[in-house]
């Protein structure tokens, strides 16, 4: 894939990356100082809103099989209905009408709003993650299509993030619909992928029947629930814990830049270790990192920045590696070009239950534990620094097990591995 073509696929990649972690970094800080909303509301409220969105991913994937069968305009056209949705709910999302800024009328807008435009964003990322994986190619190159899409996907992270810092909530709404225009448009120009169904219909429950595929599910949830506590978590760590509330953008724009420009460097791991032991190398590099982490106090902004960059670096390789896996296993059980949005529904709906849990779970155990924004005292910071450090080296240690155990030490692994010894014998 030459970069042109990546960009134009890609592309889409950047404003999707708005309703992803940066939802869950910025929204409950907006609803619980801009509206008051407790902690342990917002995260029910979450978390009902991010399982009942799941749900719908795996149906939202058969019938983007069945968008696949017809023609590319076709699902083009599905696809910006779909963005038109999404940037009117995204928009309500942040400013709700005046009638709607207080209590349960606050509480039942949130909720429709999340619906809204959750399974906005689910209908244009299945169509986009099935476009990618249609393509083909082998480990090297399936992890290029994904770098090119999670790498862009950074990109928009960034600027999610720091903008509404920077400019305010009301110029990330707009800069976001306008993103997704030209996502669009571009690709609309990216690389054709296949259409049609090879044979027979599409099949929800299939890729359950898919060993390889359940046992990547469950490390890929384990390790996203790791990831996710942080993202939940970092806004209020930053702010309490460090006391580095103003030091927030660069913070944040050190953790998705080196999250982006250590895309190439994963893909270049990829040729030398294989893509399930760079993913298990990402893996212990964030465990460290946090471990870091857990030592700082106020004003530590530089050693801060060095967690940001290292878990960055971190992230690149959750992002890149694991949907190239997941292409290559679609393609081994023989479900290429036939199932693949049946296979990103349930993909999607894990990624969802990871960050519905986190939010789910972290934020009423903060608040049982006496954390409210704003704490200074011992034992309210000491529970903030074990939920945001401790918990997702744990979970992250869980992850790197199963791996080892799950895949690496599985037909599928030593496959990848003597593929990579043949690939470098000189003979």
């Amino acid at each position: 894939m030459k970069a042109r073509q990546g960009l134009a696929y890609g592309a889409l990649g950047l404003p999707l990356a708005f309703v992803a972690l940066p939802l869950y970094v910025v929204l409950p800080n907006h609803y619980a100082s801009a509206f008051g909303v407790p902690l342990a509301t917002l995260g029910a409220l979450l978390l009902a809103a991010r399982l009942l969105d799941a749900v719908a991913d795996p149906w939202i994937g058969r019938w983007a099989d069945g968008w696949f069968a017809h023609s590319a305009r076709r699902l083009l056209a599905i696809a910006a209905v779909a963005a038109v949705v999404l940037a009117l709910g995204f928009q309500g999302l942040f400013f709700p009408p005046d009638g709607f800024r207080q209590g349960s009328a606050l509480l039942a807008w949130c909720a429709a709003m999340l619906a809204v435009t959750y399974l906005a964003y689910s209908v244009l990322a299945v169509i986009h993650q099935a476009w990618g994986a249609r393509l083909g190619g082998a480990a090297q190159e399936r992890a290029r299509i994904v770098a090119w899409r999670e790498g862009l996907a950074l990109a928009g992270v960034l600027v999610a993030s720091v903008l509404p810092s920077v400019a305010g909530l009301g110029w990330a709404s707009g800069v976001f619909a306008i993103t997704l225009a030209l996502g669009l448009l571009a690709l609309a120009r990216a690389p054709q992928p296949q259409i049609g169904i090879a044979q027979g219909s599409p099949s929800m429950a299939l890729p359950l029947r898919n060993p390889a595929f359940l046992r990547l599910l469950a490390i890929y949830l384990v390790n996203g629930i790791a990831s996710a506590v942080p993202a939940t978590l970092v806004l209020f760590f930053i702010a309490d814990r460090l006391e580095a509330k103003a030091f927030e953008p660069l913070f944040l724009a050190s953790y998705f830049a080196a999250g982006a420009l250590s895309m190439p460097l994963w893909v270049r791991a990829v040729r030398k270790l294989g893509l399930a032991r760079a993913w298990l190398v990402g893996m212990v590099l964030a465990i460290v990192a946090f471990v870091w982490a857990m030592g700082l106090g106020a004003g530590d902004v530089v050693g801060y920045t060095l967690v940001c960059i290292a878990s960055g670096v971190a992230l690149g390789a959750d992002l890149a590696l694991p949907g190239a896996l997941l292409a290559g296993a679609i393609r081994q059980a023989g479900h290429g070009e036939r199932l693949e949005g049946a296979y990103f529904g349930w993909w999607n709906f894990a990624t969802k239950l990871n960050l519905a849990l986190a939010a789910g779970i972290a934020l009423p155990l903060l608040a049982a534990f006496g954390y409210t924004p704003g704490a200074r005292d011992a034992d309210a910071l000491q529970a903030l620094t074990l939920a945001y450090c401790l918990l997702p080296c744990a979970l992250k240690a869980v992850a790197v097990l199963l791996l080892w155990s799950l895949w690496l030490r599985q037909p599928e692994g030593r496959a990848e591995q003597a593929l990579l010894r043949t690939s470098a014998d000189p003979a």
